[in-house]
């Protein structure tokens, strides 16, 4: 049999096109905004991980500059060959210092940081922990791993408890969680799993990509919102959401992050972060740290959406986060309102299976702290214009 059959009887993405509904890959034209350029439209932008606006910035648009014209558009090597950068140190430290953790160490992508922190952390005598709603390198970093793995329900702490109950004590433990869980906003309910971590001996992760620059009063994160940051053991997260640039790092006990920089796998033998994305999430960082504000005018700007599309009686999943999920139930209903809200401006994803379960397709919306009140305004008005027109639709 031809190993491409799948490929060529593959015809989704084909009918969406036919259909005049295919909502992935739109070309944007202009910086990352509040608002954006996309084939030929001016878009409202409400589908981004921008969450402190930091993109377009003009101290993190010059430092990659600068950054680029110093060190060149790549390092050419592995981290443990030619490819550390005093960039690099310097981005580790500050973040280390930032989180309240020992040590850090940065990998070239969000997804990758993942896949090298559980693959090298957790082994044959291991058992992982993992919340089924986690994200999609969480659950591949556990696959490139040797442990067991043993999946939770979605933020269920009896089910957690009872699975923790039975693991041998022999083995190693570690319960991994999204802080801010991507696709619904919810928070992780770090409060009971450091209690049952501490109960059965097991070590806490938390992927923290949604949770920096958004939780907490100086956006530390779902630990600091929690008062929970000693308690953690291992923090993750992305540059490619609060911090503006590409990349991911560990923050942990120096032991522990050193370890992870010899036995990683994807750490070792990939590329390093270029210049330019270093020195722009370093940048992001020190923003962060000298303007914390940004943090509540991102929750406030949520608040306003959030209240905003309650009040058009949209049928919304509850969160305190800026991700801000709106049902649409339907795949195709999904797909044809995202479809619509494009042609009309305003710019949000799609959540369908396998992202979410049958049934429970969702318009998923983020939001960033430069966003105005007007701009909302504007995109509430279209989404339950959207929606209330989809009322009859059928499939």
């Amino acid at each position: 049999m031809d190993i491409f059959k799948k490929c060529y009887q593959f015809d989704t993405a084909k009918k969406a096109r036919e259909g005049g509904y295919y909502p992935y890959f739109h070309e944007l034209t202009s910086k990352q905004d509040t608002v954006v350029h996309m084939e030929g439209k001016e878009m409202i932008m409400i589908g981004s991980n921008n969450y402190l606006g930091l993109t377009s910035h003009p101290e993190v648009i010059q430092a990659a500059v600068e950054a680029t014209l110093k060190y060149g558009t790549g390092v050419s090597g592995s981290r443990f060959l030619n490819g550390t950068l005093n960039l690099h140190k310097d981005l580790e430290r500050e973040l280390a210092e930032f989180l309240n953790k020992e040590d850090c160490t940065i990998f070239s992508t969000g997804f990758q940081s993942n896949l090298g922190i559980i693959s090298a952390v957790a082994g044959r005598n291991d058992i992982i922990f993992s919340d089924k709603e986690n994200h999609a390198s969480i659950y591949d970093g556990t696959r490139l791993s040797y442990a067991e793995v043993i999946r939770y329900e979605h933020s269920n702490m009896e089910d957690l408890a009872e699975k923790l109950s039975k693991a041998p004590e022999n083995k190693g433990k570690i319960i991994i969680t999204d802080g801010v869980f991507s696709m619904s906003g919810d928070i992780a309910k770090l409060p009971e799993i450091v209690a049952l971590a501490k109960e059965y001996g097991a070590r806490v992760m938390v992927d923290d990509a949604h949770g920096f620059g958004v939780m907490g009063p100086t956006g530390r994160g779902t630990a600091e919102h929690f008062g929970l940051e000693k308690e953690i053991d291992i923090i993750m997260g992305t540059f490619s959401k609060s911090l503006a640039s590409l990349g991911g790092y560990v923050a942990a006990e120096s032991d522990v992050v050193d370890y992870i920089r010899h036995n990683s796998r994807p750490y070792i033998f990939s590329a390093a972060i270029p210049a330019a994305n270093t020195a722009a999430a370093l940048a992001a960082l020190r923003i962060l740290k000298r303007e914390p504000e940004r943090v509540q005018a991102l929750h406030d700007i949520a608040d306003y959406m959030r209240q905003g599309l309650k009040n058009k009686g949209l049928k919304i999943r509850d969160s305190r986060t800026p991700i801000i999920p709106i049902f649409t139930y339907t795949q195709l209903r999904t797909l044809v309102a995202c479809n619509s809200l494009f042609e009309q401006g305003v710019y949000v994803n799609p959540v369908v299976p396998p992202a979410t379960p049958i049934g429970e397709c969702l318009i998923r919306t983020s939001y960033t702290a430069t966003h105005t009140k007007e701009q909302m305004d504007i995109a509430i008005e279209k989404i339950a214009a959207v929606l209330k027109n989809l009322e009859d639709f059928e499939e």
